[in-house]
């Protein structure tokens, strides 16, 4: 009640009031406490009882139960998410798009040779980043967001511990990737999530305790995204010997591998590690020294210059070329491509156009 009276600007005493019968929220306060969840202020004036069945989805309330301690904002985001899938599937069937269906492999039980048969599957390459990653399991079927980095409604609160989270749908999953200073871990965060997609079939959402754990599925899904971003013949081109001998100097050590593999110092020291070519004490000093390391001052406020580019950073190629072949068919109007498209201007809609088609 307290982090509600704060954020919504209403005072305790007129909750405990309308709690208790002996007073009542105005429609501005009512509007304010509906979009603090995430509603329209009608959903407030069904008379029947809110059931948690038909408020929300069982994807929804999977991650709940995972992490009771959701705040609100947290929760939105994932429901926009589902919204976001919900509007894609939708707009696919209308321009009878069938290709890049959800199909997973087969994989067997072996975490090692799962993650060897999805690289395959996925069809990559020794050199990556973030986006060829992305766009190799959007290829697949699955779409993958990225949080605001910038003050917007998509934005993962810096407070928060959430790294990322999926949605798993046999049609079409969605997985959610915090958006961080170093796209390296956004590179971690997105093949962990897609263990959970492909190994687990379930829905999940994790913060940092969940990507050092060593136990369970939590255990399973960072050492298939660690094989799958670091397989051991990239590790033979890594020569041990070479290695600094203080810590520090580790990041500059494995520069080369890093930048060309797309992954962070911390994969492939966790990599060569497992593969019994560091050893353990080392992994943990570089750890300790990493953490100590002061964090980057937060940027100013960005410049949005290309704002018509940003529903593609938000949600992806696969989402934005569904909405704007949707468009272009006139099976949506400009006003409603605009509202799928992160309520970007009119303008900025017919600017985004031109950049897919390669104006």
């Amino acid at each position: 009640m307290d982090d509600l009276a704060a954020d919504t600007g209403i005072s305790i005493g007129a909750f405990e009031r309308a709690l208790s019968g002996e007073g009542a929220l105005t429609f501005g306060q009512l509007r304010r406490v509906a979009g603090y969840f995430g509603r329209g202020v009608l959903f407030f004036f069904d008379q029947e009882d809110a059931q948690a069945e038909i408020v929300h989805t069982p994807q929804f309330r999977t991650l709940l139960n995972q992490k009771t301690a959701l705040s609100p904002k947290i929760r939105i985001i994932i429901e926009r998410a589902e919204r976001q899938r919900d509007i894609f599937l939708a707009l696919r069937e209308e321009v009878l798009d069938e290709e890049n269906n959800f199909n997973p492999p087969h994989l067997p039980r072996d975490v090692a040779l799962a993650a060897a048969n999805v690289r395959a599957w996925l069809g990559l390459r020794e050199e990556n980043d973030f986006g060829s990653f992305r766009e190799a399991i959007q290829a697949k079927g699955i779409l993958v967001f990225r949080s605001n980095g910038y003050n917007g409604k998509w934005q993962i609160p810096a407070e928060s511990p959430i790294l990322g989270f999926n949605l798993f749908d046999p049609r079409c999953p969605v997985i959610v990737v915090r958006k961080e200073r170093s796209e390296e871990r956004q590179a971690f965060t997105l093949m962990h999530e897609l263990a959970h997609v492909l190994l687990h079939r379930s829905s999940s959402i994790d913060d940092a305790g969940d990507f050092n754990s060593h136990e369970g599925r939590e255990r399973d899904a960072n050492h298939f995204a660690g094989l799958v971003l670091v397989p051991d013949a990239f590790l033979r081109n890594i020569d041990a010997a070479a290695r600094p001998l203080d810590v520090s100097d580790f990041k500059e050590w494995l520069y080369p591998f890093t930048r060309r593999w797309g992954v962070s110092t911390e994969v492939v020291l966790r990599r060569l590690m497992d593969a019994g070519r560091l050893p353990r004490e080392e992994y943990a000093s570089y750890r300790v020294w990493q953490e100590q390391q002061p964090s980057p001052q937060p940027e100013g406020q960005a410049v949005r210059t290309y704002r018509y580019r940003e529903p593609t950073h938000l949600f992806g190629t696969a989402f934005v070329r569904t909405v704007l072949d949707s468009l272009i068919s006139r099976k949506i109007t400009l006003t409603r491509a605009s509202a799928y498209l992160d309520d970007i201007k009119i303008a900025d809609v017919h600017k985004l156009e031109r950049h897919y088609a390669g104006a």
